[in-house]
């Protein structure tokens, strides 16, 4: 009996120890995937900011918490089973696919600078596609779709990289790997866009503190020496905090508009490249090899920001192709939304066909 226990002891150990490896495995994977999809993170987190702006410093929070959510749910309920199903079945789905997502951003990237160049025009397309005069319960839910929206396309890309870099892995290990890249790179973005949106808050609050040492109990007493020696750095850091952040988050605006069409621009070139269709993609990369001959000391760096700014413009420019496409297209969707709606739901549903 001692011999078999220690038999089924030794079982036990060697599966623990294939359990380890196999964590071990997952994680350094999911590592090297996640540095894969740093580009996309940051574009991801760059771009979202935009989708707060004009809501109340009480329903920022709350805003960041559904679109994180969102996210979450295009990863792992949508991206994941739909990743391995298209891998597995159908993996030249997968680029037609990808190159739709990056129009939707080229689009919703265009339209952004649209509206600044000619902001009249562009309220104009806001009300033939249904955008304008929402309240604000409203115009918070569109928002928050057209955050989740965008977070598809770009969880899309990242989940497409992740999947890439794991394409001979067992099953288990890919959803593995695909559900903690989608999990950690949620937190990370969604987590440094709270502390973005919330940063003019904590701001207010060192600048109004006149305690930073003594206060940290809860305790109201008298400012100590400590606190006279610290009050002058609080201070200015908070008031650094109120008036950088604005100027900061217009600046993270254009970057994160900027960011949808150089992505969105790249996902159609590459995809066009897969298709034998290089002659764009090919003129990007003599372009930038052109400039980085003639910047040695920096070839990478220049490389890089042409190819972007190539992307960039590429996009910007299918995404005004699509503008009025979707200005004449989207009313009579919107109709056909209404009805059906309104057949399912009464009365009442037709109220809801701007959403």
């Amino acid at each position: 009996m001692s011999t078999g226990l220690i038999a089924l002891l030794d079982d036990v150990a060697g599966l623990a120890k294939v359990a380890a490896a196999s964590l071990d495995d997952v994680a350094a994977q999911a590592t090297r995937s996640g540095a894969k999809a740093a580009g996309v993170v940051i574009d991801d987190a760059a771009v979202t900011p935009r989708y707060l702006t004009g809501f109340s410093a009480a329903r920022e929070l709350p805003i960041v918490g559904r679109i994180a959510l969102g996210s979450v749910k295009n990863k792992l309920l949508y991206l994941l089973p739909a990743a391995l199903l298209l891998s597995a079945v159908a993996p030249w789905l997968i680029t037609p696919l990808l190159m739709l997502g990056g129009a939707y951003l080229c689009y919703e990237g265009s339209e952004k600078v649209y509206h600044a160049i000619l902001p009249h025009r562009a309220e104009a397309h806001e009300v033939a596609t249904g955008a304008a005069g929402l309240d604000p319960k409203r115009l918070e839910d569109q928002k928050v779709r057209s955050a989740i929206h965008t977070d598809f396309i770009l969880s899309a890309e990242i989940m497409a990289i992740t999947l890439g870099t794991v394409p001979d892995s067992s099953l288990l290990t890919q959803v593995a790997v695909l559900a903690v890249v989608g999990l950690a790179l949620t937190a990370l973005v969604y987590g440094g866009v709270a502390l973005i949106v919330k940063a003019d808050d904590v701001g207010v609050a060192l600048a109004r503190n006149d305690r930073p040492v003594s206060g940290l109990g809860g305790r109201a007493r008298e400012p100590g020496a400590a606190d006279r020696l610290l009050r002058p750095l609080t201070q200015g850091l908070g008031r650094g905090l109120v008036l950088g952040m604005p100027v900061f988050l217009r600046v993270l605006s254009i970057v994160g508009t900027a960011a949808m069409v150089w992505v969105g621009g790249s996902i159609i070139i590459h995809g066009l490249e897969a298709f034998h269709l290089g002659m764009v993609g090919h003129a990007v990369h003599r372009t930038a090899e052109a400039v980085g001959h003639a910047a040695p000391a920096a070839a990478g760096m220049a490389e890089w920001l042409v190819t972007a700014a190539a992307s960039g413009i590429f996009g910007l420019l299918v995404g005004a192709a699509l503008i009025p496409l979707v200005g004449t297209l989207a009313p009579p969707v919107q109709a056909l939304l209404g009805r059906l709606r309104g057949g399912r739901g009464g009365a009442s549903a037709p109220s809801s066909a701007a959403d």
